[in-house]
Parts: C-alpha cells; sequence; structure tokens
C-alpha cells in the first residue's frame, strides 16, 4: 500500500522507535489511546497490547479498511475521519477519562493539530508527538533561542513539554527529507496561575511576535496600543524598551498583559 504524498504520509517503520514512543506514554494498561494518523498501523498493533483501548483515527480510507481487517476490534476502533473535525470531548466522554494521544503528525497540518489538541486540553492527559524537528524545536524552545515564539509560548502555556529523541529519515517508509523529533506534552494550562485570561493573552502573544526583528514596543505599537500605555507597561514589568519578545518569559508575558489595556 503506497504512501499518499499529498496526506504527507512517511510510514514509520523503526521497531525500536516505535518501542520508545508507547513506552513514552506510560502506563496505559486501564486508559484509552487516541492515536492520530495511524497509517499501516506499526505503532497501533503495539498500543493494542498495551492499552485498554485504542482509537485510531485515520483520514485515508484504504488505510482505514486495512486496519480494521488487521487489527483485533475488541481492543482498536478504527475512526475514518480528518482528526481536526473529530470529537475529542465526545471520546472523552465515552472514555469516561482524560485521553492519552499518540501520532505521527503529517508535516502539512501540524500546527493545527498542536492548537487543536490546545483547544481541547480539558479532555486530554498527554500526548507523544513526532513532529518535524524543526517544529518539535519551536514548541520547546526556551526564551531567549531564535526558535522562540508563538507556537513555544501557546504550546507551554497549556503545559509542559519533554523533548525525547530525534529519528533520521531512514526511520520511515518513504523517507522523507528532514529528521523529526519525538516530544511528550501534558496537559496542565498556567492561564490560572499567570492570571491571564486564554484567549486575549494568546491574542496579545500573535501581536507581540508578529514581526520578530521589531522591538516588542514596536510591535504594540503596530498593534494600536498607544505609546503611553506602552510605556507604563514595560516599566511596570520591568521590561526594557529595546527589548524584543523573544526575550521574554512566560511570567514576563503575562505580566505585560495584566499591564496593558485589554483589546
Amino acid at each position: 500500500m503506497p504512501a499518499k504524498s499529498k496526506l504527507g504520509q512517511n510510514f514509520l517503520r523503526d521497531a525500536v522507535a516505535i518501542e520508545r514512543i508507547v513506552a513514552a506514554l506510560g502506563d496505559c494498561s486501564a486508559r484509552t489511546v487516541l492515536e492520530i494518523g495511524p497509517g499501516k498501523g506499526a505503532i497501533t498493533e503495539l498500543l493494542a497490547t498495551r492499552a485498554k483501548q485504542v482509537i485510531a483515527v485515520e483520514v485515508d480510507t484504504a488505510l482505514a479498511e486495512h486496519l480494521r481487517s488487521a487489527l483485533p476490534a475488541e481492543r482498536v476502533s478504527v475512526v475514518f475521519e480528518d482528526i481536526l473535525s473529530y470529537d475529542l470531548e465526545a471520546a472523552a466522554i465515552q472514555a469516561g477519562e482524560k485521553l492519552l494521544v499518540v501520532g505521527n503528525l503529517p508535516y502539512y497540518i501540524t500546527s493545527p493539530i498542536l492548537l487543536k489538541l490546545a483547544a481541547n486540553h480539558s479532555f486530554i492527559e498527554r500526548s507523544v508527538l513526532m513532529v518535524q524537528r524543526e517544529v518539535a524545536d519551536r514548541v520547546a524552545a526556551s526564551p531567549g533561542s531564535r526558535d522562540y515564539g508563538v507556537l513555544s509560548v501557546t504550546a507551554q502555556m497549556y503545559g509542559p513539554v519533554t523533548p525525547l529523541f530525534t529519528l533520521p529519515p531512514s526511520a520511515f517508509s518513504p523517507p522523507p527529507e528532514v529528521h523529526s523529533n519525538v516530544f511528550r506534552w501534558h496537559f496542565a494550562p498556567r492561564f490560572a496561575e499567570l492570571h491571564v485570561e486564554e484567549v486575549s493573552f494568546i491574542a496579545l502573544v500573535k501581536r507581540v511576535f508578529a514581526q520578530k526583528r521589531k522591538t516588542l514596543a514596536n510591535n504594540l505599537r503596530a498593534a494600536g496600543y498607544e505609546p503611553a500605555a506602552i510605556a507604563v507597561a514595560l516599566k511596570q514589568t520591568g521590561v526594557e524598551s529595546t527589548a524584543r519578545a523573544e526575550a521574554l518569559s512566560l511570567k514576563q508575558l503575562a505580566a505585560l498583559w495584566r499591564e496593558l489595556p485589554q483589546k
């Protein structure tokens, strides 16, 4: 069954990597695991022996049919659907618990899937995800690094990200042109802890990182904040007027949100 490039299919074939990914989920013997894009079922087969129940969400009709015929129906439910439209809340309610999530994410829709998981954080306990190395670097980046930006702040506001390991193109069939990274994302949102409102805080983050070469103050002015309000907010938070957004920690960004007029 050949891979379909338009669906970003690169099937994992490294047995050691498969074992490490499943092990990274932790004990799932009494849990429901949702797998995003199971493909030919390399990870799914192992999950079927470790988890209480597996929900495999696959957008490719042929692969979904193959999985249904190849895997035990009493342990694996194969759902033919796009993960971006799949109802995670309903799945968690049916499972009677928060979900564990695992997936080899298609490169072309990685960010939308990550945002989908973040939006459904109430229904997920933790996830182990494989993405393009450059994306993983951005997700896990620390303040002050060149990779730190909107994706870093957004992901880390929903819970800690732990980089696990890197896989070369040869671990897949067909081999992609890039390396892949696996990371664990535990969902424990920090909005209440940092005293910020979720939607407006993320909106502010997008504004301050709008043009990374510009200073924080310039990005805020471009977003419509008054110079006087910006000056007061920077002074109150102890942030230099020449600072750029990538220099600010989550706590500093939260403090800035609290000092600025809400939009």
